[in-house]
Protein backbone atom coordinates (compact mmCIF):
# COMPACT_ATOMS: atom_id res chain seq x y z
CA UNK A 1 0.00 0.00 0.00
CA UNK A 2 1.14 3.55 -0.77
CA UNK A 3 -0.01 6.78 0.84
CA UNK A 4 -1.96 9.09 -1.46
CA UNK A 5 -2.79 12.74 -0.85
CA UNK A 6 -6.23 14.04 -1.75
CA UNK A 7 -8.72 16.92 -1.48
CA UNK A 8 -11.82 15.45 0.11
CA UNK A 9 -15.34 16.24 1.24
CA UNK A 10 -15.54 15.38 4.96
CA UNK A 11 -19.27 16.14 5.33
CA UNK A 12 -22.12 17.20 3.08
CA UNK A 13 -21.98 20.91 3.82
CA UNK A 14 -18.43 21.47 5.02
CA UNK A 15 -15.56 22.79 2.90
CA UNK A 16 -13.19 20.37 1.20
CA UNK A 17 -9.98 19.70 3.11
CA UNK A 18 -6.81 17.57 2.80
CA UNK A 19 -7.07 13.81 3.28
CA UNK A 20 -4.56 10.97 3.10
CA UNK A 21 -5.41 7.35 2.37
CA UNK A 22 -3.82 4.16 1.08
CA UNK A 23 -3.80 3.14 -2.59
CA UNK A 24 -3.17 -0.55 -3.25
CA UNK A 25 0.31 -1.73 -4.17
CA UNK A 26 0.75 -2.41 -7.88
CA UNK A 27 -0.43 -5.82 -9.00
CA UNK A 28 1.03 -7.33 -12.22
CA UNK A 29 -1.70 -5.84 -14.45
CA UNK A 30 -1.79 -2.40 -12.78
CA UNK A 31 -0.70 1.04 -13.94
CA UNK A 32 0.10 3.90 -11.58
CA UNK A 33 -0.74 7.33 -12.98
CA UNK A 34 0.46 10.55 -11.39
CA UNK A 35 -2.51 12.88 -11.86
CA UNK A 36 -1.85 16.18 -13.60
CA UNK A 37 -5.41 17.44 -14.12
CA UNK A 38 -8.88 16.42 -13.02
CA UNK A 39 -12.13 17.83 -14.35
CA UNK A 40 -15.12 18.61 -12.14
CA UNK A 41 -18.35 16.88 -13.17
CA UNK A 42 -21.78 17.70 -11.75
CA UNK A 43 -21.84 14.09 -10.55
CA UNK A 44 -18.97 15.00 -8.23
CA UNK A 45 -21.22 17.55 -6.57
CA UNK A 46 -24.12 15.13 -6.09
CA UNK A 47 -21.67 12.60 -4.62
CA UNK A 48 -19.73 14.96 -2.35
CA UNK A 49 -22.87 16.62 -1.01
CA UNK A 50 -24.61 13.34 -0.22
CA UNK A 51 -27.38 13.87 -2.79
CA UNK A 52 -27.04 10.32 -4.14
CA UNK A 53 -26.93 8.63 -0.76
CA UNK A 54 -24.28 8.40 1.94
CA UNK A 55 -20.84 8.65 0.30
CA UNK A 56 -19.16 7.33 3.46
CA UNK A 57 -17.02 10.38 4.14
CA UNK A 58 -14.27 11.33 3.59
CA UNK A 59 -15.23 11.30 -0.10
CA UNK A 60 -12.76 11.93 -2.92
CA UNK A 61 -14.58 12.70 -6.21
CA UNK A 62 -13.09 13.03 -9.69
CA UNK A 63 -13.45 10.86 -12.80
CA UNK A 64 -12.04 13.09 -15.53
CA UNK A 65 -8.39 12.25 -15.02
CA UNK A 66 -5.34 12.97 -17.14
CA UNK A 67 -1.85 12.17 -15.95
CA UNK A 68 1.46 10.51 -16.63
CA UNK A 69 2.35 6.86 -16.06
CA UNK A 70 4.88 6.60 -13.24
CA UNK A 71 4.98 2.84 -12.67
CA UNK A 72 3.68 -0.32 -14.36
CA UNK A 73 3.09 -3.86 -13.17
CA UNK A 74 5.07 -6.81 -14.50
CA UNK A 75 2.26 -7.97 -16.82
CA UNK A 76 1.50 -4.55 -18.37
CA UNK A 77 2.17 -4.42 -22.13
CA UNK A 78 0.38 -1.32 -23.46
CA UNK A 79 1.89 1.39 -21.24
CA UNK A 80 5.34 2.43 -20.13
CA UNK A 81 6.65 4.96 -17.63
CA UNK A 82 6.32 8.48 -19.03
CA UNK A 83 3.24 7.82 -21.19
CA UNK A 84 0.31 10.21 -21.01
CA UNK A 85 -2.81 8.41 -19.86
CA UNK A 86 -6.40 9.01 -18.83
CA UNK A 87 -8.95 7.43 -16.51
CA UNK A 88 -12.68 8.00 -16.79
CA UNK A 89 -15.68 6.94 -14.77
CA UNK A 90 -14.77 3.24 -14.41
CA UNK A 91 -11.79 1.37 -13.02
CA UNK A 92 -13.07 -2.22 -13.25
CA UNK A 93 -15.93 -4.54 -14.22
CA UNK A 94 -16.65 -8.26 -14.02
CA UNK A 95 -15.16 -8.95 -17.48
CA UNK A 96 -17.40 -11.99 -17.90
CA UNK A 97 -20.93 -10.82 -18.75
CA UNK A 98 -22.37 -10.09 -22.18
CA UNK A 99 -21.95 -6.33 -21.80
CA UNK A 100 -18.29 -6.65 -20.85
CA UNK A 101 -17.64 -9.03 -23.75
CA UNK A 102 -19.18 -6.45 -26.11
CA UNK A 103 -16.97 -3.64 -24.81
CA UNK A 104 -19.82 -2.01 -22.91
CA UNK A 105 -18.34 -2.24 -19.44
CA UNK A 106 -20.47 0.66 -18.23
CA UNK A 107 -23.46 -1.71 -18.38
CA UNK A 108 -21.66 -4.57 -16.62
CA UNK A 109 -24.30 -6.98 -15.33
CA UNK A 110 -22.22 -7.63 -12.24
CA UNK A 111 -21.88 -3.90 -11.65
CA UNK A 112 -18.97 -1.85 -12.93
CA UNK A 113 -16.56 -0.39 -10.38
CA UNK A 114 -16.74 3.39 -10.40
CA UNK A 115 -13.63 5.53 -10.10
CA UNK A 116 -15.27 6.75 -6.92
CA UNK A 117 -18.47 5.77 -5.04
CA UNK A 118 -17.66 2.05 -5.41
CA UNK A 119 -15.74 -0.73 -3.68
CA UNK A 120 -12.43 -1.93 -5.07
CA UNK A 121 -12.54 -5.62 -6.01
CA UNK A 122 -8.88 -6.16 -5.18
CA UNK A 123 -8.99 -4.86 -1.60
CA UNK A 124 -12.62 -4.34 -0.57
CA UNK A 125 -11.80 -0.71 0.18
CA UNK A 126 -13.74 2.31 -1.12
CA UNK A 127 -12.61 3.69 -4.45
CA UNK A 128 -11.23 7.21 -4.32
CA UNK A 129 -11.25 9.49 -7.34
CA UNK A 130 -9.05 11.95 -9.13
CA UNK A 131 -8.87 14.83 -6.65
CA UNK A 132 -5.66 13.10 -5.57
CA UNK A 133 -2.01 12.95 -6.53
CA UNK A 134 -2.04 9.48 -8.12
CA UNK A 135 -4.26 6.52 -8.93
CA UNK A 136 -3.69 2.81 -9.50
CA UNK A 137 -5.85 1.24 -12.21
CA UNK A 138 -5.94 -2.03 -14.14
CA UNK A 139 -4.31 -1.62 -17.55
CA UNK A 140 -7.53 -2.51 -19.36
CA UNK A 141 -9.26 0.53 -17.87
CA UNK A 142 -6.53 3.04 -18.70
CA UNK A 143 -6.80 5.22 -21.83
CA UNK A 144 -4.06 6.48 -24.15
CA UNK A 145 -3.94 10.27 -24.43
CA UNK A 146 -2.51 11.51 -27.74
CA UNK A 147 -3.22 15.23 -27.54
CA UNK A 148 -0.31 17.65 -27.30
CA UNK A 149 0.97 18.60 -23.86
CA UNK A 150 -0.56 22.09 -23.90
CA UNK A 151 -4.04 20.62 -24.44
CA UNK A 152 -3.96 18.28 -21.45
CA UNK A 153 -6.05 20.36 -19.01
CA UNK A 154 -8.82 20.65 -21.62
CA UNK A 155 -8.59 16.94 -22.43
CA UNK A 156 -9.57 15.88 -18.90
CA UNK A 157 -13.34 16.56 -19.34
CA UNK A 158 -13.40 14.31 -22.40
CA UNK A 159 -13.12 11.37 -20.00
CA UNK A 160 -16.72 11.96 -18.85
CA UNK A 161 -18.39 14.87 -20.66
CA UNK A 162 -16.88 13.83 -23.99
CA UNK A 163 -17.70 10.14 -23.86
CA UNK A 164 -21.17 10.76 -22.40
CA UNK A 165 -22.09 12.51 -25.66
CA UNK A 166 -19.92 10.45 -28.02
CA UNK A 167 -21.54 7.15 -27.07
CA UNK A 168 -25.14 8.09 -28.03
CA UNK A 169 -23.97 10.02 -31.09
CA UNK A 170 -22.22 6.90 -32.35
CA UNK A 171 -24.90 4.43 -31.24
CA UNK A 172 -27.68 6.36 -32.97
CA UNK A 173 -25.44 6.98 -36.00
CA UNK A 174 -25.14 10.76 -36.01
CA UNK A 175 -23.38 11.92 -39.16
CA UNK A 176 -23.90 13.47 -42.59
CA UNK A 177 -27.54 13.76 -43.55
CA UNK A 178 -28.75 13.56 -39.93
CA UNK A 179 -30.36 16.40 -37.99
CA UNK A 180 -29.16 16.22 -34.39
CA UNK A 181 -30.40 18.35 -31.49
CA UNK A 182 -28.45 19.08 -28.31
CA UNK A 183 -30.49 20.29 -25.34
CA UNK A 184 -28.63 22.23 -22.67
CA UNK A 185 -25.40 24.06 -23.41
CA UNK A 186 -23.26 23.27 -20.41
CA UNK A 187 -20.36 20.93 -19.69
CA UNK A 188 -22.06 18.05 -21.51
CA UNK A 189 -23.96 20.01 -24.13
CA UNK A 190 -21.06 22.04 -25.44
CA UNK A 191 -19.18 18.78 -26.10
CA UNK A 192 -22.28 17.42 -27.84
CA UNK A 193 -22.28 20.34 -30.26
CA UNK A 194 -18.56 19.99 -30.98
CA UNK A 195 -18.68 16.23 -31.52
CA UNK A 196 -21.90 16.14 -33.56
CA UNK A 197 -20.50 18.89 -35.78
CA UNK A 198 -17.21 17.02 -36.22
CA UNK A 199 -19.14 13.87 -37.17
CA UNK A 200 -20.80 15.81 -40.00
CA UNK A 201 -24.34 16.07 -38.65
CA UNK A 202 -26.57 19.14 -39.04
CA UNK A 203 -26.45 20.36 -35.44
CA UNK A 204 -29.22 22.29 -33.71
CA UNK A 205 -28.67 23.66 -30.22
CA UNK A 206 -31.56 24.22 -27.81
CA UNK A 207 -31.15 26.96 -25.23
CA UNK A 208 -33.47 29.09 -23.12
CA UNK A 209 -31.16 32.07 -23.41
CA UNK A 210 -31.11 34.29 -26.53
CA UNK A 211 -27.72 35.50 -25.36
CA UNK A 212 -26.23 32.08 -26.06
CA UNK A 213 -27.10 31.99 -29.76
CA UNK A 214 -23.75 33.21 -31.07
CA UNK A 215 -21.89 31.10 -28.52
CA UNK A 216 -23.69 27.97 -29.75
CA UNK A 217 -22.74 28.80 -33.32
CA UNK A 218 -19.12 29.30 -32.26
CA UNK A 219 -19.16 25.79 -30.83
CA UNK A 220 -20.41 24.38 -34.12
CA UNK A 221 -24.22 24.62 -34.14
CA UNK A 222 -25.80 25.19 -37.55
CA UNK A 223 -29.02 26.46 -35.97
CA UNK A 224 -30.10 27.55 -32.50
CA UNK A 225 -33.63 27.21 -31.11
CA UNK A 226 -34.88 29.21 -28.13
CA UNK A 227 -36.70 26.39 -26.38
CA UNK A 228 -39.07 28.70 -24.47
CA UNK A 229 -40.40 30.07 -27.78
CA UNK A 230 -43.35 27.83 -28.71
CA UNK A 231 -43.61 29.16 -32.26
CA UNK A 232 -39.92 28.60 -32.90
CA UNK A 233 -40.14 25.05 -31.53
CA UNK A 234 -43.23 24.27 -33.62
CA UNK A 235 -41.38 25.12 -36.85
CA UNK A 236 -39.16 22.06 -36.25
CA UNK A 237 -41.92 19.54 -35.47
CA UNK A 238 -41.23 16.06 -36.81
CA UNK A 239 -37.82 16.97 -38.23
CA UNK A 240 -35.10 15.52 -35.95
CA UNK A 241 -33.33 12.20 -36.35
CA UNK A 242 -31.86 12.40 -32.85
CA UNK A 243 -32.10 14.73 -29.86
CA UNK A 244 -29.73 14.36 -26.91
CA UNK A 245 -30.96 16.00 -23.72
CA UNK A 246 -28.17 16.86 -21.27
CA UNK A 247 -30.36 18.69 -18.75
CA UNK A 248 -30.78 17.08 -15.33
CA UNK A 249 -33.42 19.49 -14.01
CA UNK A 250 -37.07 18.49 -14.41
CA UNK A 251 -38.44 19.02 -17.94
CA UNK A 252 -41.58 18.19 -19.90
CA UNK A 253 -40.17 15.69 -22.40
CA UNK A 254 -43.23 16.05 -24.62
CA UNK A 255 -41.83 19.35 -25.95
CA UNK A 256 -38.89 17.50 -27.48
CA UNK A 257 -40.57 14.21 -28.42
CA UNK A 258 -42.90 15.97 -30.87
CA UNK A 259 -39.87 17.35 -32.70
CA UNK A 260 -38.72 13.84 -33.65
CA UNK A 261 -39.24 12.17 -37.01
CA UNK A 262 -40.79 8.73 -37.25
CA UNK A 263 -38.47 6.15 -35.67
CA UNK A 264 -36.28 8.88 -34.15
CA UNK A 265 -35.04 8.98 -30.56
CA UNK A 266 -34.79 11.39 -27.65
CA UNK A 267 -31.82 10.32 -25.51
CA UNK A 268 -31.42 11.41 -21.89
CA UNK A 269 -27.87 11.70 -20.55
CA UNK A 270 -28.34 14.14 -17.67
CA UNK A 271 -28.66 12.59 -14.20
CA UNK A 272 -30.03 14.69 -11.39
CA UNK A 273 -32.27 14.39 -8.37
CA UNK A 274 -35.48 15.59 -10.08
CA UNK A 275 -37.89 13.63 -12.28
CA UNK A 276 -38.87 14.58 -15.82
CA UNK A 277 -42.49 14.78 -16.96
CA UNK A 278 -43.14 11.77 -19.22
CA UNK A 279 -44.42 12.31 -22.76
CA UNK A 280 -47.94 11.43 -23.83
CA UNK A 281 -48.16 7.85 -25.10
CA UNK A 282 -49.79 9.01 -28.34
CA UNK A 283 -46.78 11.23 -29.11
CA UNK A 284 -44.65 8.07 -29.07
CA UNK A 285 -46.84 5.47 -30.72
CA UNK A 286 -48.12 7.83 -33.41
CA UNK A 287 -44.68 7.94 -35.04
CA UNK A 288 -42.85 5.02 -33.40
CA UNK A 289 -40.66 7.46 -31.51
CA UNK A 290 -38.45 6.42 -28.61
CA UNK A 291 -37.18 7.90 -25.38
CA UNK A 292 -33.91 6.28 -24.30
CA UNK A 293 -31.08 6.74 -21.84
CA UNK A 294 -27.34 6.45 -22.33
CA UNK A 295 -24.63 6.19 -19.70
CA UNK A 296 -21.01 7.21 -20.35
CA UNK A 297 -19.32 4.71 -22.69
CA UNK A 298 -17.20 1.57 -22.82
CA UNK A 299 -13.42 1.57 -22.77
CA UNK A 300 -13.06 0.87 -26.50
CA UNK A 301 -15.43 3.67 -27.51
CA UNK A 302 -13.80 6.03 -25.02
CA UNK A 303 -10.46 5.37 -26.69
CA UNK A 304 -12.11 5.87 -30.08
CA UNK A 305 -13.43 9.23 -28.90
CA UNK A 306 -10.07 10.34 -27.52
CA UNK A 307 -8.30 9.40 -30.75
CA UNK A 308 -10.95 11.19 -32.84
CA UNK A 309 -10.58 14.33 -30.74
CA UNK A 310 -6.77 14.21 -30.83
CA UNK A 311 -6.79 13.94 -34.62
CA UNK A 312 -9.08 16.96 -34.94
CA UNK A 313 -7.79 19.06 -32.06
CA UNK A 314 -11.08 18.84 -30.14
CA UNK A 315 -11.00 19.63 -26.43
CA UNK A 316 -13.37 20.97 -23.81
CA UNK A 317 -13.73 24.68 -23.06
CA UNK A 318 -12.40 24.99 -19.52
CA UNK A 319 -11.51 27.23 -16.61
CA UNK A 320 -8.55 25.87 -14.67
CA UNK A 321 -8.46 26.31 -10.88
CA UNK A 322 -6.26 25.39 -7.93
CA UNK A 323 -7.62 22.63 -5.72
CA UNK A 324 -8.33 25.18 -2.98
CA UNK A 325 -11.10 26.67 -5.18
CA UNK A 326 -13.16 23.46 -5.46
CA UNK A 327 -15.92 24.67 -3.11
CA UNK A 328 -16.27 27.91 -5.06
CA UNK A 329 -16.34 25.97 -8.31
CA UNK A 330 -19.13 23.73 -6.99
CA UNK A 331 -21.25 26.76 -6.10
CA UNK A 332 -20.62 28.30 -9.51
CA UNK A 333 -21.56 25.08 -11.32
CA UNK A 334 -24.86 24.91 -9.44
CA UNK A 335 -25.43 28.55 -10.46
CA UNK A 336 -24.54 27.70 -14.11
CA UNK A 337 -21.62 30.11 -13.90
CA UNK A 338 -18.92 28.29 -15.90
CA UNK A 339 -17.95 27.97 -19.57
CA UNK A 340 -17.98 25.03 -19.64
CA UNK A 341 -15.93 22.82 -17.33
CA UNK A 342 -13.73 23.46 -14.31
CA UNK A 343 -10.45 21.56 -14.28
CA UNK A 344 -8.25 21.25 -11.21
CA UNK A 345 -4.50 21.73 -11.55
CA UNK A 346 -3.40 18.89 -9.27
CA UNK A 347 0.05 20.46 -8.84
CA UNK A 348 -1.71 22.75 -6.31
CA UNK A 349 -2.63 19.81 -4.04
CA UNK A 350 -1.02 20.22 -0.56
CA UNK A 351 1.49 17.59 0.46
CA UNK A 352 2.54 16.67 -3.05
Amino acid sequence: MTTAHAWAAHAAHKPFAPFTFQRRALEPQDVRIDILYCGICHSDIHFARGEWGDPKYPAVPGHEIVGRVSEVGSAVTQYKVGDLAGVGCMVDSCGKCGSCHEGLEQYCEGGMTGTYMSVEKQTGLPTYGGYSNFIVVRESFVLHVKHKQSDLPAVAPLLCAGITLWSPLRHWKAGPGKKVGIVGIGGLGHMGIKLAHALGAHVVAFTRSPGKVEECKRLGADEVIISDNADEMAKHAGSFDLIINTVSASQDLQTFVVLLKRDATLVLVGAGTEKHIAPDAFALLGARRSVAGSGIGGIAETQEMLDFCAERGITSDIEMIPVQKVDTAYDRIVASDVKYRFVIDMATLPGV
